[in-house]
């Protein structure tokens, strides 16, 4: 199974089963489903508030935060506020 990737994940949680092939517990998917069900309702306002809070979350995974919050400024987003630094640098 392709492991590189969101697809990846999406493809596995579709199948039920993780990427190193044991199934994952139907209570998991169940509870996955019903939580993104509910985001699925959610009304949005905009595209660009949404992109900026991925680039932060998943940029946090690859960058430091003085990358990172100059990248974002550099893209024209505000940079790193204080609580996300605290929550996902600490």
């Amino acid at each position: 199974m392709k492991k590189k990737g969101m697809q990846a994940v999406d493809d596995a949680i579709k199948k039920g089963i993780d990427l190193d092939g044991t199934p994952i517990p139907s209570k998991m998917l169940e509870l996955y489903s019903r939580i993104m069900n509910a985001e699925n309702q959610r009304e949005r306002s905009g595209v660009k508030k949404s992109m900026r809070n991925r680039c932060v979350k998943t940029g946090s995974k690859h960058f430091d935060k003085e990358t990172l919050n100059q990248l974002l400024i550099d893209s024209g987003w505000e940079g790193l506020k204080e609580k996300e630094i605290l929550f996902f640098y600490n």
